[in-house]
């Protein structure tokens, strides 16, 4: 079982330390893209990376429709991942959609993650009464439309909107490679499950220690939805971040590495 699992979502295990820390990528992307951010815990941390299915290097053959038709299907997956490492008071880093896969392992298997760092989280993207998730049901249904009709240019669309720092192109153009480079089926069933998510009800049962970093100018998921999440988990710290987007790993990982260091160490006392 340990080895079809360490397969399936392709975990790769580097550094050494007592403790661990798991790093999730959000839609469209792979373990990559934490290729700024990482290696700076090998020193001192057991790192454990991996791919959601459909993604990366994952095993692409294990991808059923029915077995990711909602949240709780990459959740079960990285409690799978928790169960074959032994994983016990794990530090879980999530970007966006993996910080709520994240936040429902934390739930379902009690004691395997201890600390929870949500990066860019929302456990709602569209918008409802007194809430703003930030799109209206058009805007993700023409999301969606267009990456049935043409996946790359759905990926030349999102890249730069949701990576802002247009004075640093490359950055975009790094994050649309990762997203061409992805079954275009597989993420838009992935891109529908995520955008159409609502798991809000479920962040008051997260009971771990939880650090918010919420970027400036974050239009996938507004800062009113970090400071939502933060007042939903009881033992939440939020952080604002001077990075600029919603991917502040990829484009400041200084402060990335630094804000999950000090929140650790600090806080934490790990």
């Amino acid at each position: 079982m340990k080895d079809k699992v360490m397969q399936r979502n392709h975990v790769t295990i580097r550094g050494a330390g007592e403790r661990t820390i798991v790093f999730g990528h959000g839609l469209g992307c792979d373990q990559t893209v934490w290729e700024r951010v990482a290696p700076a815990f090998e020193s001192g941390w057991r790192v454990v990376l991996f791919d959601h299915v459909g993604s990366g290097r994952s095993d692409r053959s294990q991808y059923r429709p029915s077995d990711y038709d909602s949240l709780d299907g990459y959740a079960r997956d990285v409690i799978e991942i928790a169960d074959a490492l032994d994983l016990r008071d794990a530090v879980f880093v999530g970007h966006s959609v993996s910080a709520m896969i994240g936040a429902l392992a934390s739930i379902g298997r009690p004691g395997a993650i201890g600390t929870l760092i949500m990066i860019g989280p929302s456990p709602r993207y569209l918008n409802a009464p007194e809430y703003r998730g930030g799109y209206d049901r058009e805007d993700i249904e023409e999301l969606l439309a267009m990456m049935e009709r043409n996946y790359k240019e759905w990926a030349k669309y999102m890249a730069p909107a949701s990576m802002k720092n247009m004075d640093r192109p490359f950055l975009a153009e790094e994050l649309e490679e990762r997203l061409v480079s992805n079954d275009p089926d597989i993420m838009r069933q992935f891109a529908e499950v995520t955008f159409l998510s609502d798991v809000r009800d479920r962040l008051s049962q997260v009971t771990v220690p939880t650090l918010v970093l919420q970027a400036q100018e974050d239009s996938v998921a507004p800062a009113e939805v970090g400071e939502f999440v933060h007042k939903q988990i009881a033992s939440s710290t939020l952080r604002m971040l001077a990075a600029k987007g919603h991917n502040p790993h990829i484009s400041e990982p200084e402060e990335t590495i630094r804000e999950i260091r000090r929140y650790l160490n600090d806080e934490r006392g790990i």
